[in-house]
């Protein structure tokens, strides 16, 4: 398992008046490891704040997934997983790269 690195994020609940009680938007350096033909990897990233019961929004990253399926969610307290499935018929080794995340807590 590897974990994102050089995270910054900005909180607020602006972005979504009514729906959130509070939103993450997250951008940090993410280098998945090479992930073989059927196999799934994971990666964490640390985001201060974040609870279970948080959603992730939305995630975006800057290279193209080469056919990786990938979901995010909140793991743990402060936490942020993001998993990677290679369905393709080869190993997939992706480049270091920004990730951007955007998360939620919604009212209760």
């Amino acid at each position: 398992m590897a974990a994102a690195t050089a995270v910054v994020s900005r909180r607020g609940n602006d972005q979504f008046r009514g729906l959130f009680t509070d939103t993450w938007d997250v951008s940090c350096t993410l280098d998945t490891a090479s992930i073989a033909t059927t196999a799934t990897t994971t990666d964490t990233v640390t985001v201060p704040g974040v609870a279970l019961g948080d959603m992730v929004i939305g995630m975006s990253i800057g290279v193209s997934e080469a056919g990786l399926m990938r979901r995010a969610y909140v793991s743990a307290a402060n936490t942020v997983t993001i998993v990677s499935i290679n369905p393709t018929g080869s190993s997939i080794n992706l480049d270091s790269t920004t990730l951007q995340l955007m998360i939620g807590r919604p009212v209760q």
